[in-house]
């Protein structure tokens, strides 16, 4: 059976769907650390609540890393910039817009997680961090906050016109 739409324009809305799906990882993550909903983080070691939100994890960072993750675990600094990263990534990918700085942050971020748990538990090397790492890239290069996203009205604002880094 075929059908009019190409397969051109349903990569788009698959590309789309994707970063939608990534962006409300990313942005979950963040509402979760934040106000403790209790799927990853209880109510009592929520961020507003005065948990924090990288405590646990760069506490118990292992392998080559770990001196660098345990001196920062838990400082206001690594939870600020931590939390804002999470933010800034899932807000930008759900809107589609600052795609380049949304990929190339949330791949510095994940790629920083995944050195936190090297080895990986279930891969002597590769685990979902480094897959995000590389979906995020994919999805600047090819524009997927065009499609079902304000790409394209982000991309048209002067300040990004003078700035195409801001795309």
């Amino acid at each position: 059976m075929r059908t009019s739409a190409s397969p051109a324009a349903a990569a788009r809305y698959v590309l789309a769907g994707i970063r939608l799906a990534l962006g409300w990882i990313f942005l979950w993550a963040f509402l979760d650390k934040l106000f403790g909903f209790g799927f990853a983080t209880p109510s009592a070691r929520a961020w507003i609540n005065g948990g924090s939100p990288t405590s646990g994890f760069l506490g118990s960072a292992k392998g080559p890393f770990s001196g660098f993750y345990h001196a920062i675990a838990g400082t206001a600094g690594a939870d600020v910039l931590f939390m804002g990263a999470l933010l800034a990534v899932g807000v930008a990918l759900m809107l589609g817009v600052g795609m380049w700085l949304a990929a190339a942050g949330g791949a510095l971020l994940t790629v920083m997680m995944w050195t936190a748990v090297l080895p990986p538990a279930s891969n002597p090397f590769l685990d979902e961090h480094l897959v995000y790492a590389a979906v995020l890239i994919v999805l600047a290069l090819l524009g997927a906050g065009n499609t079902v996203g304000l790409g394209r009205v982000w991309a048209a604002l002067p300040l990004v016109r003078r700035a195409p880094w801001l795309r």
